[in-house]
């Protein structure tokens, strides 16, 4: 059995302006069906029962607001929320166990923020009844026999107390002027503010008001005074972004304390790292973003991310992607030799008021691909600008023979255009040609969003394009400052194909500073590690071959990787199982060959 989904996007649906298409070119609107009609509001409504999937009206749309998916469902299946008419819905949820922490992955708007606010009981699941929604008595009919049933039912008789950290913690600059210590007393029912304060590294941060911190302050003050307030269950929605490497070890490790007190612990991540670290079990979510989404059925960590890296939902027998994700198995030192240097620089020296920062000598060379790892605040964004020619050195010099093009960290959104007017005014017209369109506009999503206007884009619409734009100008050489910022998993493994793309196949330079090791490890060639203290002093490594500098960038963090023996994929060892210490014994932090999944996965495992 299949059923019709029709979704109309009212951002991009302009029906004063447009000759109504979708209902004049409908072949059953023509035959005296109402398939397309339209509402008082001015907006058309499809009737997903009487549609019959053509596809004309998608094509027809000038503005290509239109979606139509046929969706194969048991015959059984409800949505358990739906938005509205022809709107967004969402199959099955998350299910929360007791003592553990479990992780939900998934494409960017494919219902993870909306499970988590069922479960929560922000949101009253409507089973797909958006215009006469259920009451509580029919929804738990519906999960009835089911452990989730038993979840919900302490939900809807105010039984389970629930504490969320949102993932729009930049609401929270507007919402209090008062300090952050004060902020957080309120939440503070439980006693933990201090501990948490310490291990979060707030100190510094509550003398200031929210809307003094930097994003990554932001971020920790939102879980502190989530993980503050005495709750049943904690729901945490994207806690790695803003957040280095070593904050987001620190916020997991909130997490799992949480959960061996017995809580219910719920991780949104699109950080696979961050996820292997911290969650016991996962969900994947799969669909059309914006369209549909189903929650797959609970797995173990590895064979729930390995599932979803593979494309396969071996329980919904269900290929979510046509091609698997392929790790490469070589060592760091079988990787091709590079080309030579189009970027070199000297010992550098930059000094502002209470910071320095030294980096020692180095380049950069054609057709590779230089990851650049370390904390927040320790110069690496500084580093960048100098080689970009955006700031200038205090001592040492950078010798440059190539033209570069820039991503930075923060992305304006002031332009008026839409994204179609953005890429023909950095490309002209050669955007929509091949091998553009297929080797970049596609692979990152932005031919879905040609219509938009630019200041109306989401955080991830934006870094999406920010990333084109700097990747569509002639340049020899391209830096991009944290380009996996509000990313999906999906869009980061594209990123990496693509920096690995332009590095390999067209010669081209790579630099990408960022916090996901997974991204790093993933498509660079060479690693540059910055230490120091930050907001001190930052000093940077020259670039080191990749086993080198992630054993230098791990033995930092105090972790160890392993290969998944399925996959391939860098994995976490848990800390303290057998193949973490035995790694750290012998001081190889980074890849042993790979293991059994009992082997300093989620089990102790045997000594290698």
């Amino acid at each position: 059995m299949t059923k019709r989904i029709a979704v109309i996007d009212r951002e991009l649906c302009l029906p004063k302006k447009c000759g109504h298409e979708c209902q004049r070119f409908c072949p059953p609107q023509t035959t005296g069906h109402k398939v397309v009609e339209f509402g008082d509001d001015g907006y058309p409504v499809i009737n997903e029962s009487l549609c019959i999937g053509c596809n004309i009206c998608v094509k027809k749309c000038p503005f290509s607001a239109i979606t139509i998916v046929n969706l194969a469902e048991e015959p059984d299946e409800r949505p358990v929320h739906q938005y509205g008419p022809n709107a967004f819905r969402l199959y099955r949820l998350p299910m929360p166990r007791r003592g553990r922490v479990v992780g939900v992955i998934g494409r960017n708007g494919v219902g993870k923020t909306t499970a988590l606010n069922v479960l929560s009981g922000h949101l009253m699941p409507n089973l797909g009844s958006s215009d006469n929604p259920p009451g509580w008595r029919d929804v738990l009919r519906f999960f009835r026999g089911t452990e989730l049933g038993e979840y919900l039912e302490r939900i809807a008789s105010g039984a389970l107390r629930v504490s969320i950290k949102p993932q729009a913690v930049e609401q929270i600059r507007s919402m209090w002027s008062g300090s952050s210590g004060e902020l957080l007393g309120r939440f503070d029912d439980s006693g933990r503010s201090g501990d948490l304060t310490r291990r979060l590294g707030l100190k510094d941060a509550l003398g200031r008001r929210p809307d003094e911190l930097s994003g990554g302050e932001l971020q920790r003050l939102a879980v502190a005074m989530a993980a503050s307030k005495e709750a049943d269950a904690y729901f945490f929605d994207e806690p790695g972004s803003y957040n280095d490497v070593y904050q987001r070890l620190a916020v997991a490790g909130v997490m799992r304390d949480l959960a061996r007190s017995g809580k219910y612990v719920l991780l949104v991540e699109h950080d696979l790292t961050f996820m292997d670290y911290a969650a016991d079990f996962v969900h994947v979510v799969y669909g059309k973003p914006g369209i549909y989404g189903i929650m797959s059925n609970q797995m173990s960590l590895g064979t729930g991310v390995n599932s979803f890296l593979e494309g396969y939902i071996p329980g919904d027998n269900m290929r979510i992607r046509p091609t698997s994700v392929e790790f490469d198995l070589r060592g760091a030192s079988e990787a091709g030799p590079a080309g030579p240097p189009v970027v070199a620089y000297t010992r550098l020296e930059k000094s502002f008021p209470g910071f320095k920062l030294v980096v020692s000598e180095g380049d950069v060379r054609m057709g590779e691909v230089l990851g650049i790892m370390g904390a927040n605040a320790l110069g690496k964004t500084t580093f960048l600008r100098i080689l970009a020619g955006a700031d200038s050195p205090d001592a040492g010099s950078v010798y440059m023979t190539a033209k570069i093009s820039y991503k930075p960290q923060y992305i304006s959104a002031s332009y008026e255009g839409t994204v179609e007017d953005a890429l023909t005014g950095v490309a002209g017209s050669s955007w929509a040609g091949e091998p553009v369109l297929s080797g970049v506009v596609r692979p990152l999503g932005v031919d879905a969003m040609l219509n938009k206007t630019v200041s109306k884009l989401s955080g991830g619409e934006l870094q999406r394009l920010a990333i084109t734009l700097c990747l569509l100008r002639d340049a020899d050489v391209y830096a991009l400052d944290e380009p996996s910022a509000f990313l999906d998993v999906e869009e980061r493994l594209a990123l990496a194909r693509i920096f690995q793309k332009y590095s390999r196949d067209m010669g081209k330079g790579v630099i990408v500073i960022d916090h996901d090791i997974g991204l790093i490890d993933f498509a660079s060639d060479r690693l540059m590690v910055f230490t120091g203290e930050p907001g001190r002093i930052g000093g940077a490594s020259g670039p080191m071959d990749k086993r080198n500098g992630m054993n230098a960038f791990l033995r930092e963090l105090g972790i160890t990787y392993r290969r998944d023996p399925g996959s391939g994929r860098p994995r976490v060892n848990k800390p303290g199982s057998r193949l973490d210490r035995y790694q750290k014994e012998i001081g190889e932090y980074y890849y042993l060959a790979p293991v059994s999944e009992g082997e300093g996965g989620e089990g102790e495992g045997a000594r290698p």
